[in-house]
């Protein structure tokens, strides 16, 4: 039913009321600051440790008083080199294999793969590649702080305040109260340490720096030390850091590689540190960001850091009315949660973390980031902590527009930008084919081959999942400059798939082939283990997300019109989604059983998350194939990494289940998080402890978002998934697509009151729960009904709307 509608007196009246109301208790919703994550002693391994960072610079905080570590990075100190790893064997082979992969031949075809199809040369050597051309992100070093007399400790306490982005730690020895503080400034570019005490004199230390291998350490004077090396190979990347100290009264000295500072009323250390990856003359901007940051008293340092910080921190709020625990440390509250209790307020505070990280691993002008977001700490990393694009990389990013972090997208574009170049040229020599593409695994160096295990390496659609973050942005904000820049790089990588595709002989439909389904293997019908694949059920999605995307951009834009109709004649060719035996989404084009049917991967539900095709409202069917794919994975034992817990929280999200949803997120807090909040992946090869990865945080924090709105069907949907322990709430600063900022109260488990902020004038769609009546607004408007719970509403742009609601 449609048509203009108008309160009545009664709703008014009402409504008048609740407005009163709503006033008195928080005169738009009250901004309370976070609890700090804080613990009762210190890290006693890295684990423990709290993270800082401003986005190219991050640093781990131990906190112990005898001796402290600050385990610091440099997010461009990568070991490794470009490489020619594209195979000039593939392209003759390519046609052989699909030939066989059409004739159900796929022992020989897997075979053929491995032989032809993969990169030459070593790969990524698995994890390995500290030594090799493919390379590793490794740690910078540490900056080691030796105290004398620390002894008798009381009173310790070790805190991350999400608000500033300040580790503190404090403790008393003797009557006399000592306080650190450790950030890293991104306006100084430097990482800074502040010892003080509230007795003077009474400070005395001795600092060093250390790296295990490839570097040299050196006292310059009496207040600095230098760090220089090179990684190895002729062409390894040069490295060069600074530590300056800088001390209130008392007196320093060097011994050695160490500087001696003692009987100081206070203490202030400024570190620096660049590479030559970027050309720039690396040592000179080390000694201009100290030396400018020296001129400045500690102050002003600190208070520039918190403002640049605030600028994006603060965009974003998320309350939840529960009993506060905050007066017991963070790892004893995550043993209640791993004890089966709930615990609301960690959930918001472990939200806003998860947008700290971003923050500070992901800012405009910086590398994105990698698996471990920028704090490695080894020089052979887990995955060399390199960029997975069958999941990885693009997890890292799911939270960005959604909760308000659109700017630190950007090192992403930029990156995918340049990898254009390299996969052009694996395009065209492994598959003779136009545009660019890249595989399963790359690196700053820009590798773009299969790698060399067909199970992982050989996932085509990476290019493609790829560019539907440049898709995503432009859906957010709106921004035709920002669309006019991507749809290159889109056209690009549509360019390739338009030539990889083929028309498979059974069913007559385009399939990309060969390919895999990410890390799974699948019974053949010879009753064999086969990765080797024709037509992946997620390659069909991403690409049918990338054709849309790309014809949309087009039509925006204006531009290619011919191109944009080729595009949408191909995805109407695509494989469809199928429905296989057990009533599941099926993985592969045919109805294939898997060998490990709880595996971490659920690829084939890329189009009900990430991606948009698979829908409870607008197709249910196949809404509840995708229900049946996550309730049999999860039967098996699916969701054993955390990343993959932070997918299966955003699916129940996305399945509108808000239960299902918070029961995940719970058994993600308790099963998968280190006890400084850091994300796990359970051990692998020689770690013989639990793999921190960034991923599984930051995909849970957009499943969280994901629970409180949605915007991907058309329409602002507000609390689409709120579970039943969440009966009070807040958030402000959420985004939905069509670039509209978005905040919601909810009180007795139902909608109260949110605010809509378009930053374009247009018509918008509003879903409201089940559970609620609209029954005013303000500035008044006029809406149209399209149903019960959806609302159609004309806003104009840079307007704060207020929309009021009671139950039903």
């Amino acid at each position: 039913m449609s048509g203009m509608r108008k309160t009545n007196t009664m709703q008014h009246l009402l409504c008048c009321f609740f407005l009163f109301i709503t006033h008195i208790l928080s005169a738009h919703f009250p901004n309370k600051p976070l609890e700090p994550i804080w613990y009762a002693q210190p890290a006693q391994e890295w684990e423990e440790a709290l993270p800082i960072g401003n986005g190219r610079l991050a640093a781990m905080v131990f906190g112990n008083v005898a001796q402290d570590c600050i385990q610091f990075n440099e997010e461009s100190l990568w070991s490794g080199t470009q490489q020619d790893s594209n195979n000039p064997k593939a392209l003759q082979a390519l046609k052989r294999i699909r030939q066989q992969l059409f004739e159900g031949n796929y022992q020989d075809a897997q075979k053929l793969t491995f032989e032809s199809l993969l990169c030459q040369g070593p790969g990524t050597m698995r994890g390995n590649a500290a030594k090799g051309d493919f390379g590793c992100y490794q740690t910078f070093g540490d900056l080691l702080l030796t105290f004398q007399n620390e002894q008798n400790i009381q009173n310790y306490r070790r805190e991350l305040d999400l608000n500033t982005a300040i580790v503190k730690v404090t403790y008393s020895i003797n009557g006399i109260h000592y306080t650190r503080e450790y950030f890293v400034s991104a306006p100084d570019q430097v990482i800074v340490i502040r010892l003080s005490c509230d007795k003077p004199g009474n400070i005395s230390l001795i600092a060093q720096l250390t790296r295990t291998e490839q570097a040299s350490t050196f006292a310059e004077d009496p207040c600095n030390l230098v760090m220089k090396g090179q990684l190895p190979s002729p062409e390894g990347l040069h490295f060069f850091g600074k530590l300056h100290c800088r001390a209130q009264n008392g007196s320093t000295s060097t011994m050695g590689d160490r500087l001696i500072i003692e009987n100081a009323d206070e203490v202030t250390f400024l570190l620096g540190a660049e590479t030559s990856y970027n050309g720039k003359p690396f040592e000179q901007l080390v000694l201009d960001a100290i030396r400018a940051a020296s001129k400045k008293k500690f102050s002003q340092i600190k208070e520039d850091h918190i403002s640049d910080y605030k600028k994006y921190f603060q965009r974003v709020a998320f309350a939840l009315d529960a009993p506060n625990f905050a007066d017991l440390p963070t790892d004893q509250r995550l043993q209640c949660i791993k004890n089966g209790n709930y615990d609301p307020q960690l959930v918001s505070q472990f939200f806003q973390f998860g947008r700290y990280l971003l923050i500070s691993s992901s800012r405009p002008g910086c590398l994105p980031a990698n698996l471990q977001g920028k704090w490695a700490h080894f020089i052979q990393n887990p995955w060399n902590s390199d960029y997975h694009t069958n999941i990885n990389l693009q997890m890292n990013y799911w939270p960005a527009e959604v909760c308000n972090l659109a700017d630190c997208h950007k090192p992403l574009f930029t990156f995918i930008d340049k990898l254009q170049v390299p996969g052009r040229r694996t395009a065209n020599i492994h598959y003779g084919a136009k545009g660019w593409v890249v595989h399963h695994t790359t690196n700053v160096w820009g590798f773009t081959s299969p790698a060399e295990d067909a199970k992982w390496g050989l996932f085509p659609a990476g290019s493609g999942w790829l560019c539907q973050h440049l898709w995503e942005h432009y859906a957010f904000n709106l921004d035709t400059a920002f669309l006019a820049y991507a749809y290159p790089i889109m056209k690009g990588s549509a360019q390739f798939y338009l030539d990889f595709l083929v028309e498979e002989p059974k069913y007559h439909q385009l399939v990309t082939c060969p390919s895999s389904s990410p890390e799974n293997l699948f019974y053949g019908p010879d009753g064999k283990s086969y990765s080797i694949c024709i037509g992946p059920s997620m390659d069909s999605q991403i690409i049918w997300d990338l054709f849309t995307h790309t014809s949309q951009a087009a039509k925006i834009l204006n531009i290619d019109h011919e191109f944009a109709s080729v595009l949408d004649q191909a995805r109407a060719k695509l494989a469809p989604s199928q429905i296989g035996r057990h009533g599941q989404l099926q993985e592969w084009l045919e109805d294939f059983e898997e060998i490990e049917p709880g595996h971490r991967h659920i690829s084939h539900l890329f189009g009900l998350y990430p991606g948009h095709q698979i829908s409870p409202f607008t197709n249910p069917i196949i809404a509840q194939a995708a229900r049946t794919t996550l309730e049999r994975r999860l039967k098996y034992g699916g969701g054993y990494t955390g990343w993959s817990r932070a997918w299966i929280i955003n699916f129940w999200a996305r399945l509108k289940d808000a239960e299902k949803a918070h029961v995940h997120l719970y058994a993600l807090l308790a099963n998968s998080l280190l006890p400084n909040l850091f994300d796990t992946h359970p051990p692998y090869r020689q770690y013989i402890k639990p793999i921190f990865q960034i991923d599984g945080n930051l995909g849970a924090t957009a499943g969280i978002a994901e629970m409180m709105l949605q915007s991907h069907e058309g329409e602002i949907h507000l609390l689409p998934a709120l579970p039943e322990q969440w009966p009070a709430g807040y958030y402000t600063g959420l985004r939905a697509r069509g670039n509209v900022e978005v905040d919601v109260s909810w009180k007795n488990g139902t909608i109260m009151t949110a605010y809509l902020r378009p930053g374009t004038t247009g018509t918008y769609r509003v879903r409201i729960p089940s559970s609620a009546c609209f029954v005013d607004s303000k500035p008044s408007i006029s809406y149209r009904t399209i149903s019960n719970e959806l609302l159609e509403m004309d806003l104009e742009a840079n307007e704060e709307y207020g929309l009021f609601f009671l139950k039903k």
